[in-house]
Parts: C-alpha cells; sequence; structure tokens
C-alpha cells in the first residue's frame, strides 16, 4: 500500500503547518482529479492551492514543494519541457510522448529486476531510480 504525503512527512520527520497540509492534499488528489499524467508545476500547483486558500502565497509553495523534495516525499522531473514538475516519489517509470506530451506511469517488474542486476553487478546495492522513456505512438 502506498503512503499518503502526510505518513511520508510523519515517517520523515517533516512538520505539517495548516498550508503545508493544504499543498500535501492538492498533489496527493492531483492524479484523481486531473488524471494519470497530471504532474504539476510550483505555478499549476499555486492555482489549485489559492483556490482553496488564497493567503497561501506562491513563496509558500515554492518553500513547501522544496522542502518535500529534500526529504524525499516528491520526486521532480522535467520531461524535457522546461519546467520542473512534480509528484509523488512512489518508484514508478514513465514513458513520455514527444508530440503530445501525454505521460504514461508504469511499473514493471522486470526492469525492476534488471535494474538490480546491474548494479549489483558493479557492486552496489540500488537504492533509488528514475525512468524515462520518450517515444512516439505507432500508427
Amino acid at each position: 500500500m502506498l503512503e499518503t504525503i502526510e505518513e511520508k512527512c510523519q515517517k520523515n520527520g517533516v512538520k505539517l503547518t495548516d498550508q503545508r497540509r493544504i499543498i500535501a492534499r492538492v498533489i496527493s488528489e492531483s492524479k484523481k482529479t486531473y488524471g494519470e499524467s497530471d504532474h504539476p508545476d510550483v505555478d499549476e500547483l499555486y492555482n489549485r492551492v489559492s483556490q482553496i486558500d488564497p493567503k497561501i502565497s506562491i513563496a509558500t509553495v515554492y518553500r513547501t514543494v522544496k522542502l518535500f523534495e529534500e526529504a524525499g516525499i516528491l520526486t521532480k522531473h522535467d520531461f524535457k519541457s522546461g519546467k520542473a514538475r512534480y509528484e509523488l516519489n512512489d518508484d514508478h517509470n514513465h514513458l513520455i510522448d514527444i508530440k503530445t506530451g501525454e505521460i504514461i506511469e508504469f511499473v514493471d517488474e522486470e526492469i525492476e529486476e534488471l535494474q538490480k542486476k546491474i548494479a549489483d553487478k558493479y557492486g552496489y546495492k540500488l537504492v533509488d531510480h528514475k525512468l524515462e522513456l520518450y517515444g512516439i505512438k505507432k500508427k
């Protein structure tokens, strides 16, 4: 079962103020509300958060996202779009359509095992990874 942002914060000793809790909730609900390929940037997060609490500044959103990223709660992506995008760090991979920008999230056990084998081959224990595949949809 995947941990929520609140659970990850508690586990990592990150204090959740009321404003951080709102930001965490908006990030957590992004995929349910906006679809599987939703990986909001800070401006998008700010727009969504300010609809709930207009007193939350964009600076607070930036600081909170940075704090969550440094604590390993969020993962930062650029997907070659020029903007940093964020999502919950939950060990999945991405296939990005370079024409449409569609992002497909996937987990593949063969790839997971292969990555571990490669790390082991070179004398390492795999502790984290990020895989982004870029493609064009076949006709």
